[in-house]
């Protein structure tokens, strides 16, 4: 896969950071007080960190792409981590709520859990965590080579309840970007 988020990382900003994305984070914002801590894995150029911080939400970002991780700093102002999900070590945060947003689609079926996981090490006990993936099966690779994902909604559940989350809330949506993908979004609550 060429590295979309790292080259062409304004072209990403430009399609992605001036859509409202109210229908997918205001499901989880529902769930926590003012001031709660979220962390933001794959934060893009920062429109959800931006949308939290206008709730009187704590916000931190973490993003792989420099270029993404620059432009999320310069548009919410918030404090952003730079690194590679699947290596970096979350244990040392302590998030009220984390969120991913789209942002395990290339991530392989078989790595999943294992990235997930290392993921939540972050979050507290009682936290939540919102998931969106496309539906699907298999995989499909676009025009720029990224390979996504697909997923049905009882495979991502398993995965969920082996790793100690109880689905708070799901909601299933087009794209807002006017494709013909559907979205599944949850909100998982760890069950400790």
């Amino acid at each position: 896969m060429s590295d979309f988020y790292q080259q062409d990382y304004r072209e990403y900003h430009e399609k992605t950071f001036h859509i409202d994305p109210s229908s997918i984070l205001t499901p989880l914002a529902l769930r926590l007080h003012p001031g709660s801590v979220i962390l933001d894995v794959g934060c893009g150029s920062g429109r959800d960190l931006l949308w939290f911080e206008e709730r009187g939400f704590r916000v931190t970002g973490f993003e792989r792409s420099p270029g993404l991780a620059e432009l999320a700093r310069e548009n919410a102002g918030s404090r952003v981590l730079g690194g590679d999900f699947e290596l970096y070590d979350f244990s040392g945060l302590s998030a009220d709520a984390i969120v991913l947003a789209g942002a395990l689609v290339h991530v392989p079926h078989k790595r999943f859990q294992q990235v997930f996981e290392n993921i939540m090490a972050g979050l507290k006990d009682r936290g939540y965590v919102l998931v969106s993936l496309k539906e699907g099966t298999g995989k499909k690779t676009d025009s720029r080579g990224r390979v996504f994902y697909l997923w049905r909604d009882r495979d991502l559940r398993n995965v969920f309840v082996r790793c100690g989350f109880e689905v708070a809330n799901f909601f299933r949506q087009k794209s807002v970007m006017g494709t013909d993908e559907v979205w599944l979004g949850y909100v998982l609550e760890r069950l400790i």
